[in-house]
């Protein structure tokens, strides 16, 4: 039984989802991020509710994540590090996590993504069994984490991993691909769109997304294994900034950025740099199965795209406005 859990990366795009869910399930929530003052932003967005507690602190620090994790059930590791630091930060960050819920005897529930997969074999959705091949080196980074999430060496923590697809909404930030998209069309601005907007993705909305994750976190047969969050099927960057631009009421140029137009940026902007050996995924997607969430807990929760993109252009809309109106803005 799931009542209490710490959510590490609190005030990311999926901690945030991730907390709104639990909270709405009267689960107490430890909500833990670096900053103090962006969690109390978090918390006045939620409604300050009594189930929500505040722990700033480090997640590279075991001692922290102790502290913090005292009398909870389930820890949710949300927390990411930039493209550009992932080879040096990402198993530290884990290590950390992973001996503190050791020491606890806790379940620990990893929110990944799909670039362990590498390569699709075919054009059929892939499942949790597809062999991890990647050829990146953010993919074997990423392979390795799960190496050492899953080692023998945490043998009382209970652990699984949730693996999501590209992901839009609300809270999607610069993490996401298609977050600074949004947020400019949002804002009337030009925007970029990362790859070919003429190939069919697959997008997840995070609202969803969370839903998904807290319904395998509260069941103990889901632990110890891998798990798809798969989105409401494939759209392409043209529908996409079609629908968001609707949403929006503004058509600025929407343009498309590729290999040369990254990493031009990336001599400005190291992140983007690291994205050119992804865009394999924009030309040859790779579609997530969600069979085995559907065997285990149920139908799928699929918000339509037309939907869930013109809810996050609304949102993101609100948001500007409400920014432009506090004091000292311009």
């Amino acid at each position: 039984m799931l009542t209490k859990a710490l959510v590490l990366g609190a005030t990311g795009g999926t901690g945030t989802v991730i907390i709104a869910e639990l909270l709405k399930r009267g689960i107490e929530t430890v909500a833990f991020g670096r900053s103090i003052p962006k969690l109390e932003k978090l918390a006045a967005k939620l409604g300050n509710p009594a189930a929500l507690k505040l722990m700033a602190g480090d997640v590279f620090n075991t001692k922290d994540i102790l502290s913090a994790a005292q009398d909870v059930d389930v820890i949710f590791h949300s927390a990411s590090v930039p493209y550009n630091e992932m080879s040096t930060r990402l198993l530290p960050m884990g290590e950390a996590v992973m001996e503190a819920a050791n020491k606890l005897g806790i379940k620990v529930v990893a929110v990944d993504g799909i670039y362990p997969y590498g390569r699709r074999q075919n054009d059929k959705p892939i499942d949790e069994e597809h062999p991890k091949n990647p050829h990146t080196k953010k993919g074997k980074v990423k392979l390795e984490f799960e190496q050492m999430f899953f080692s023998q060496r945490w043998s009382k923590a209970q652990r699984l991993i949730v693996r999501l697809p590209d992901y839009y909404g609300p809270t999607a930030n610069e993490a996401s691909y298609l977050g600074s998209t949004l947020a400019s069309i949002a804002a009337g601005k030009p925007a970029v769109f990362i790859g070919n907007m003429t190939v069919a993705r697959e997008y997840v909305y995070l609202p969803d997304a969370a839903v998904m994750i807290v319904e395998l976190a509260i069941r103990d047969e889901a632990y110890g294994q891998n798990w798809n969050i798969p989105g409401a099927g494939t759209i392409s960057g043209r529908d996409i900034v079609r629908i968001a631009q609707a949403a929006s009421g503004s058509k600025k140029p929407v343009i498309s950025l590729g290999k040369a137009g990254l990493s031009l940026l990336g001599v400005f902007v190291p992140v983007m740099k690291e994205i050119v050996e992804m865009l394999y995924l924009t030309k040859e997607p790779v579609v997530l199965s969600g069979g085995k969430y559907e065997r285990v807990v149920g139908p799928i929760p699929a918000t339509p795209f037309e939907q869930g993109i013109t809810e996050t252009v609304q949102a993101l809309k609100s948001r500007q406005s409400r920014q432009n109106k506090e004091p000292g803005s311009l």
